[in-house]
C-alpha cells in the first residue's frame, strides 16, 4: 500500500533469493530508480543493491602455507620469487604482501621506488597458475633442523593460500594534486607539477561503503566478490575512522571506513587481482571487490539512491601538506565533476585522473547481480557490525 513503511529482514531476502524472484539492481541503476519512484517505493521493490570497485589496494597481501619439508624446517626468512615474506609465524606459514618489493632490484637503483616487480604481482602470478620460485632460510633447532629449502611451485601445490587483506574498499578517498614546483609520485600516480592533474580513486556511486555510509548492513561475516570469488568481510580494517566529517546523505567527504576482507585464492582470478607497478612509489595490488546490501528499509534506499553529483570529496596538496601529514582540504569537488574530465581549482581548469576502473567496477556489480539472480550467492548476517557513529 502507498505510504506503508517498509521492513524487510535478510532471511526473507535470501528467501526471495531462493525461490528466483529477488529483485536486484546495481548502484548506478538504483540511482534511477530512487529518482523515479522515490525511498519509500524503491524499498519496497527492490530487494538488493549491488556495488563494485577495481582499483590498487596497497594494504593487501596473502597468508600461505607451503608444506612440510623433509627434514622438517622452522622457516625464519621467505622468499617468493625473491620477494621477500614475512616468516615470523609458524614453521612453513608466512605472509605475502602486496607492496614488498625485491631486496636487489635494478630498476630501483635508476629511479628510487621504481619497481617493476613486487608482493601483488606474485600474488598474480600464483592465481594465474605459474610456476614460482620458493626459497626458506632457518636457524635450525632439534624439532626442525633443516636450514635451507628452495624449490618452484604452483598454487595448486601450496596446502593454503588464503587473501587476507587488512584495509580494503576505502569509504571515499582524497582528490590529490601537486602544488609544488616539482613533478611529484606517488601512491595516487604522477602529480604534475603547479596542480597540472588531479587524480582520484573511487567509483564515485558505484563505491561499496558510499552506499551505506552508516554500516548499517556490513560486519563481520558479511560475503562479498573479491578476486572473482565469493569472500567475506572480517572487521573493520586498519585505519577505520567512521568519525570523518559528513555531508549530504551522511556520506564522509574524506577518508572515513575500511573494510578487512579474506577469501580462498585458490577460487580466485588474476583479472580481478593484477599486480601493479607505480612509478616512484612502488608496488601494491589491484583489487576486485564488491559488496551486496540488503534493501532492508526505507534509509538503506534512500542511502543506495546516492548519485555522483551528490559525492563529494576534499582536495589535497601531495606535494607540501601531505607528506608533512598535514593532508588538510583545500576545496571540495564531486565525482560528477572529476568523471567529466577535468575540475575548476583556484579559478583553472585541471585535468582529472581516475585511478580506479569505473568500468571494471561496474562490471563487478552487475556479476554480483548475476550471481544473486541465479541463485549462486545468498546474502549473510552480520555476526558483529563495523563501527559506527549515530547517524542525524
Amino acid at each position: 500500500m502507498p505510504g506503508k513503511k517498509t521492513s524487510k529482514t535478510i532471511a526473507e531476502i535470501n528467501e526471495r533469493i531462493k525461490q528466483g524472484r529477488a529483485v536486484v539492481v546495481t548502484a548506478d541503476e538504483m540511482v534511477d530508480v530512487v529518482k523515479r519512484h522515490g525511498p519509500a517505493k524503491a524499498a519496497r521493490e527492490v530487494d538488493v543493491v549491488t556495488t563494485g570497485t577495481f582499483a590498487p589496494m596497497c594494504s593487501s597481501g596473502a597468508l600461505i602455507n607451503f608444506g612440510h619439508t623433509k627434514p622438517v624446517i622452522k622457516a625464519a626468512k621467505v622468499w617468493f620469487n625473491d620477494v621477500s615474506a614475512y616468516a615470523g609465524l609458524a614453521a612453513v606459514d608466512a605472509y605475502l604482501g602486496a607492496t614488498e618489493s625485491p631486496e636487489d632490484d635494478p630498476l630501483n637503483k635508476v629511479h628510487p621506488g621504481l619497481f617493476k616487480y613486487g608482493g601483488g604481482h606474485v600474488i598474480q602470478d600464483l592465481v594465474a597458475g605459474r610456476t614460482v620460485k620458493l626459497r626458506a632460510t632457518a636457524y635450525g633447532t632439534d624439532c626442525y633442523p633443516n636450514k635451507s629449502v628452495e624449490k618452484k611451485v604452483t598454487l595448486r601445490d601450496l596446502p593454503y593460500a588464503t587473501l587476507l587483506n587488512p584495509r580494503n574498499a576505502y569509504q571515499n578517498y582524497n582528490c590529490a594534486i601537486n602544488l609544488s614546483s616539482k613533478i611529484k609520485y606517488t601512491y595516487m600516480g604522477v602529480l604534475k607539477p603547479r596542480a597540472g592533474n588531479a587524480n582520484y580513486s573511487t567509483s564515485g556511486q558505484l563505491s561499496p561503503l558510499l552506499n551505506d555510509p552508516y554500516y548499517l548492513t556490513i560486519g563481520m561475516g558479511t560475503r562479498i566478490f573479491l578476486g572473482g570469488t565469493q569472500g567475506y568481510v572480517v572487521g573493520p580494517g586498519t585505519q577505520h575512522n567512521p568519525n570523518a566529517k559528513r555531508g549530504q546523505n551522511g556520506v564522509p567527504l574524506a577518508p572515513a571506513g575500511t573494510l578487512m576482507v579474506m577469501g580462498d585464492l585458490k577460487e580466485m582470478s588474476q583479472k580481478w587481482l593484477a599486480g601493479v607497478s607505480m612509478l616512484g612509489y612502488g608496488c601494491s595490488l589491484a583489487v576486485g571487490f564488491g559488496l551486496p546490501i540488503p534493501v532492508l528499509n526505507e534509509e538503506i534506499a534512500r542511502f543506495t539512491g546516492v548519485s555522483d553529483d551528490q559525492i563529494f570529496t576534499q582536495i589535497c596538496d601531495y606535494g607540501n601538506d601531505y607528506p608533512k601529514g598535514e593532508a588538510k582540504s583545500l576545496g571540495k569537488v564531486s565525482y560528477a565533476e572529476l568523471k567529466s574530465g577535468s575540475i575548476r581549482f583556484r579559478g583553472e581548469d585541471v585535468p582529472t585522473v581516475p585511478v580506479s576502473s569505473y568500468v571494471r567496477a561496474l562490471e563487478i556489480a552487475q556479476t554480483l547481480k548475476r550471481w544473486i539472480e541465479s541463485g549462486d550467492f545468498s546474502l549473510t548476517e552480520p555476526q558483529v557490525m563495523l563501527p559506527t557513529i549515530n547517524r542525524p
